[in-house]
């Protein structure tokens, strides 16, 4: 119960860290003269967050054998 707790806690944290990200390109991408190597940098840890989202996801949902 204790390891659940501790991935729905680093699953938050993950969460808001990806939607933070999601609005500094955006924040980047609309201020006319950007950095495009920044934006591809925050882009490629945006998709990185995503993975470990997905894989935290699918150790909190329980395995049904069918």
């Amino acid at each position: 119960m204790i390891e659940e707790d501790a991935l729905k806690t680093r699953l938050l944290a993950l969460t808001e860290e990806h939607r933070d990200l999601d609005a500094a390109i955006t924040a980047l991408s609309e201020g006319g003269s950007f950095d495009q190597i920044q934006v591809q940098r925050l882009k490629k840890r945006k998709l990185m967050l995503k993975d470990l989202i997905s894989r935290i996801e699918s150790q909190l949902l329980p395995d049904i054998i069918a």
